[in-house]
């Protein structure tokens, strides 16, 4: 079955959890970093639930899941350790139109969790599409590995730079090709820094800026 690959924005919409163990937990930490509106369903929770719920981070229902509780919801896991629940859970969910994760049960998942590799805003998602999630996670690993740990502050100063140029270059292949290339160098949040030089040097080459110093004095 083919995956469509999609971030979604979580901030604010109502999630449900059915479940608070180690494994459900391990969900819910993805969904407190997409801001999302949690609620816990579980009679009982494991510390890190308990913690997080004293902290107002989510709202914890120590009961058992009912039909009902999706009501309202944008999106459900189901991480008990009992399949029959998780699946009534999901026909809840499948029949309420409310994207359902049942958790190490692929055939009762809308969508899979990927094993995230994150640098500030830059997020490199990993799916098996539930065959192997050992599996990606050794590659998220290797890719953590491979990125230098600073990528995320490189990448917050090439996203402001971006708007610099989007700011005064029309739409059009030129202002695709400056990006790409500036994609490929240093940036730096300094004035002299070469890539802004190189932007700020092409817009007023072409009369939409003044031409950006080569020293300027302090």
């Amino acid at each position: 079955m083919s995956l469509f690959p999609i971030f979604l924005k979580l901030a604010a919409r109502p999630c449900v959890v059915v479940g608070a163990g180690l494994v459900a937990a391990a969900k819910i930490e993805g969904l407190l970093a997409a801001e999302a509106s949690i609620t816990v369903i579980a009679p009982e929770a494991c510390a890190r639930v308990q913690e997080w719920a004293e902290a107002g981070d989510l709202r914890w229902e120590p009961r058992a899941y009912r039909e009902g509780d999706l009501a309202g919801t944008f999106l459900v896991v189901a991480g008990t350790s009992v399949p029959a629940v998780n699946r009534a859970v999901f026909a809840e969910a499948a029949a309420g139109g409310v994207l359902c994760n049942s958790v190490d049960d692929p055939p009762f998942c809308d969508f899979y969790f990927p094993s995230v590799v994150r640098r500030g805003e830059l997020q490199i998602a990993i799916s098996t599409g539930g065959a192997s999630p050992a599996l990606a996670q050794r590659l998220r690993r290797e890719i953590q590995q491979a990125l230098p740990p600073d990528t995320g502050d490189w990448l917050a100063e090439l996203g402001s730079l971006r708007r610099e140029v989007t700011a005064v270059e029309p739409v059009g292949e030129e202002r695709r090709l400056l990006l790409h290339d500036l994609a490929q160098r240093e940036v730096c949040g300094y004035e002299q820094c070469p890539s802004r030089i190189r932007a700020r040097r092409h817009a007023a080459e072409h009369g939409r800026v003044r031409p950006v110093p080569e020293k300027e004095n302090t």
